[in-house]
């Protein structure tokens, strides 16, 4: 099984994914199936951004009482 990407993995990811539509590999081809899955691992940086500050919540609450 694979290691899980940390969330700077995954943003570097989709930023070399991103800079690949400005660069001279881009071809129209491919341009909507590498679009799709940027579009699901931006997604997948969102939730776990929302995961994170989840739990910076619950942390701070802790530390409140």
């Amino acid at each position: 099984m694979p290691a899980k990407k940390n969330v700077s993995d995954k943003i570097a990811e989709l930023k070399e994914g991103v800079d690949w539509f400005y660069s001279e590999d881009f071809k129209l081809e491919d341009a909507s199936d590498k679009y799709k899955k940027l579009t699901e691992l931006a997604k997948e940086i969102e939730k776990d951004l929302a995961e994170m500050k989840n739990d910076i919540k619950v942390i701070e609450e802790d530390f409140s009482k």
